[in-house]
């Protein structure tokens, strides 16, 4: 008898970024954005209120009324917004799935933005298939960081905090500092290496995987890397924040012993082959 085939399920995932924030349907069976993802700029300041507008435009644009995932770029706990990394410190100990959800009438569930980039990498991109400890860094307005020990999730990571020679590592090495400081694609690799040897060295990872924007000219500056450890580009590129958004997404759910469910990616993070 032939395996039943899944059906689709599909969540509207959104990335909030420093810059930008995007957003798109997204086949979480798949992994794959189901329409063409749209990009509104970060509103300055980038306050609840007017972060929330930009929210609000990307789900009348859809035309969405289902679930909703937000990746978001702080520590998340229980949909509260804990820090404030590359935008406005008003968001610190902020209960934004309910402001989200309440302009949205949708269910919407937040998570550490590159944690999410992470998941999505590692169920349907480059970190498919690997054990042991694996790193995504998210190189854009800053530098996130999400760790994957045998395929499972270690939340809410900020490596980009990292203190290297009296400045933090997103201060030294993130694709904005490359451009404010117009700097050739060389000058920022040695930048950049430092950080990776660095983390290198504190954790010992197996394989480094690099998102963000930059990921799409990962040939301009890996060659100049030293690392012994693998490093590699993202695969999903610059939709891996909207595609691992909508992963986490607890919408979609298994009933276990006893009736407990758990989201999507816990789920999804188990079946990854260690």
């Amino acid at each position: 008898m032939s395996a039943k085939k899944a059906e689709p399920q599909y969540v509207l995932g959104i990335d909030i970024g420093g810059s930008g924030i995007k957003g798109a349907p997204v086949d979480v069976c798949q992994g794959r954005l189901l329409a063409d993802r749209l990009r509104i700029p970060t509103p300055k300041p980038a306050e609840p209120e007017a972060v929330a507008d930009v929210v609000s435009q990307l789900v009348d644009h859809f035309e969405w009324s289902g679930p909703i995932g937000c990746a978001f770029p702080a520590v998340i706990k229980a949909g509260v917004t804990a820090t404030a990394a590359n935008i406005d410190e008003s968001w610190i100990g902020f209960d934004a799935q309910s402001l989200f959800e309440s302009r949205t009438n949708c269910p919407v569930s937040l998570t550490n933005d590159a944690d999410a980039a992470g998941v999505a990498e590692m169920l349907f991109g480059a970190g498919r298939g690997h054990s042991g400890l694996v790193i995504l860094l998210t190189l854009g307005t800053g530098i996130g960081s999400a760790i994957f020990i045998d395929g499972h999730l270690v939340p809410n990571t900020e490596l980009g905090h990292l203190i290297i020679r009296g400045k933090k590592a997103e201060h030294r090495a993130s694709a904005r500092v490359r451009t404010e400081n117009d700097w050739s694609w060389q000058q920022w690799a040695r930048r950049l290496d430092e950080v990776l040897c660095n983390v290198a060295a504190l954790l010992n990872p197996d394989l480094f995987i690099l998102g963000g924007g930059v990921s799409k000219k990962h040939a301009k500056y890996l060659p100049y890397l030293t690392m012994d450890v693998p490093v590699v580009p993202a695969e999903l590129k610059n939709n891996a924040g909207i595609v691992g958004a909508a992963l986490a997404c607890p919408s979609f759910t298994n009933s276990g012993p006893g009736d407990q469910k758990t989201t999507a990616r816990q789920t999804l993070l188990q079946a990854v082959p260690s």
